[in-house]
């Protein structure tokens, strides 16, 4: 009797789960349907692709094919590793991804903190057009205004260096200046734009908890550190993870533009290696493998991240 009453008590929970989503996707039908072309986004560009993942365990043969090329298991993983030269790499990247971890990342959240203290309205906008505009403009224009400004004849930096009687010097064609014109490049054309996220994030404080903190005393700078950070560290937190996640795809276009054999010691990425051996000497499977690693090498360090971020702050993306 118990057992027939557990029963039809399980049943009626189910219908009424069953009744309560229908309810909901009867509600809210039109956003439903909205997230249909963003879902097929991912599914065709972002998931279907995997399958092709799997030429890195082959000798992959463009007549032949996925299937009809030879499984060769983990050989080009084990050649990532043997290779010099993709050491040499790897270690580019990283030190780069570190510096823009550093040094890059930061900069957003200073800037949206100085903003955010402007009081003069139309001056803060104009502020904010101005460091907001060069994400605008495409990494080929940039890297033509950067190698302009740099450039040991004409460049605006050498002739005001030949004004001080100082010799020119050759940016772009020594090792030892590549990674700071890679990262200066980057801070320059998207850190004002990664400032909005913050702003929104600063906008949505309870302004009760400025005024009580004037009232107790408290100046700008202290309000900053005692009400303003805290309230946009859990965004500083997701971001940084995100950020995190990502630390081996630098990108192609801000490093392919400014590399040449002078620089390429220090200067050549995974993801420039990547076109040259895969598109240009046509070792597809090797590259796919070092795609691969980076992918797993971004979800292991997302992960610890994320774990490290829910032991200390409470806070994660999941």
């Amino acid at each position: 009797m118990a057992s027939k009453t557990i029963s039809a008590g399980q049943r009626q929970y189910r219908l009424a789960n069953i009744r309560s989503q229908r309810a909901i996707i009867q509600k809210y039908w039109p956003l439903y349907v909205i997230s249909i072309p963003g879902l097929l986004y991912f599914a065709i560009f972002k998931y279907i692709p995997l399958l092709g993942s799997a030429i890195a365990f082959q000798n992959y043969n463009i007549f032949k094919g996925v299937t009809g090329s030879p499984w060769v298991g983990l050989v080009h993983f084990k050649r990532l590793f043997a290779y010099p030269e993709f050491l040499n790499i790897l270690k580019n990247t990283m030190l780069i991804g570190l510096y823009d971890l550093v040094f890059a990342f930061p900069i957003p959240i200073v800037l949206a903190l100085l903003l955010n203290e402007i009081r003069i309205n139309r001056y803060k906008r104009v502020l904010q057009t101005v460091i907001y505009m060069p994400h605008f403009l495409s990494w080929v224009i940039v890297g033509g205004i950067i190698m302009g400004l740099l450039s040991p004849s004409t460049g605006l930096i050498n002739q005001v260096l030949e004004r001080f009687h100082l010799e020119s010097i050759y940016f772009l064609g020594e090792n030892s200046y590549i990674r700071s014109i890679l990262i200066g490049t980057g801070i320059w054309k998207d850190s004002g734009w990664g400032t909005i996220i913050y702003l929104a994030a600063i906008a949505g404080i309870n302004p009760d908890l400025y005024e009580a903190a004037e009232m107790d005393g408290a100046g700008r700078f202290r309000q900053v550190l005692a009400i303003t950070i805290p309230s946009i560290l859990p965004t500083i937190t997701i971001l940084l993870l995100l950020h995190i996640g990502h630390f081996l795809d630098f990108g192609f276009e801000r490093v392919f533009l400014f590399l040449n054999p002078l620089n390429s010691e220090n200067g050549e990425i995974l993801d420039t290696y990547v076109y040259r051996a895969g598109l240009m000497d046509h070792q597809y499977s090797f590259t796919t493998a070092i795609g691969l690693f980076k992918s797993l090498v971004g979800l292991v360090l997302l992960m610890s991240g994320n774990m490290l971020s829910r032991k200390t702050t409470g806070e994660g993306l999941y």
